[in-house]
């Protein structure tokens, strides 16, 4: 399946890491517009993709567009959505993040096609996982071809994916918290990183093997009994590790959803 011309109202990381996802060989659309905002990522997009055009403003990119990509940040949603004139019936993709979609639609004022997605930097290489809401062929496929499409029932496990999706920072945070303590310790900084990252790098790969073992039996598999691995996961959850990370996701999803 491929569009024929899909349109980016925001021209930040998120929006060129789909645009060179969805021009990997085979393209996905005939033509991509993009805004001018961050004018140096759209003149790189531009001059490296034939089909990538710079439009004239965000209104430029709505009418030229057959499915529209809101990738703007929350702070400013609201004042360049109300700004655009959208046609009824298009398709429009919210990528805007804790933004509720009522006030999208009032925001848009028109009866557009409207989907909530949640793209993550790997789409670049055509490995994210995105979530969408509602479910939706059209995005599914489009996002299929960027990595994996997880079309969510209802807004409730669409705001919980969007809270899970919080744990990127974390999870390089702890790799480097782990190079910290090796340099600390008289590790030579490199060689730490050169050992951490594939380390890490496995076992997510592990965790992703066909099969779906639970994570729990992964847990036991690596924690031998009395054994290193086991001791440190005691430690981290006796010292309140897994407390934090639940207080701080609990957090995370409160505010998705408005009650902070």
């Amino acid at each position: 399946m491929k569009i024929d011309s899909i349109g980016f109202v925001g021209t930040g990381a998120i929006t060129e890491a789909m645009v060179r996802g969805l021009l990997t060989e085979p393209a996905y659309a005939s033509e991509i517009h993009v805004s001018p905002r961050s004018a140096h990522i759209a003149a790189t997009l531009a001059d490296e993709f034939a089909t990538v055009r710079i439009a004239k403003d965000n209104q430029d990119v709505v009418e030229r567009s057959d499915m529209v990509f809101l990738a703007i940040r929350p702070q400013v949603a609201e004042d360049v959505v109300r700004a655009l004139s959208f046609r009824n019936g298009q398709m429009v993709v919210s990528l805007v993040a804790a933004t509720e979609r009522q006030a999208l639609s009032e925001w848009i004022a028109a009866d557009v096609h409207l989907v909530q997605a949640i793209p993550l930097p790997f789409v670049a290489d055509r490995q994210g996982v995105t979530a969408i809401y509602p479910p939706d062929t059209a995005v599914a496929a489009l996002f299929d071809t960027l990595g994996t499409a997880v079309q969510c029932q209802s807004r409730k496990e669409y705001d919980l994916l969007a809270a899970a999706s919080a744990m990127m920072s974390t999870y390089f945070g702890i790799m480097e918290q782990v190079a910290v303590w090796l340099e600390r310790s008289g590790l030579e900084k490199a060689k730490g990183q050169a050992y951490i990252a594939p380390l890490f790098a496995s076992l997510a790969q592990k965790a992703n093997s066909p099969g779906n073992e639970p994570f729990s039996a992964l847990s036991r598999e690596f924690a031998t009994k009395g054994g290193l691995n086991e001791q440190v996961l005691s430690d981290f959850e006796k010292k309140g590790g897994l407390g934090a990370l639940t207080a701080a996701l609990d957090g995370v999803l409160a505010r998705i959803e408005g009650r902070n």
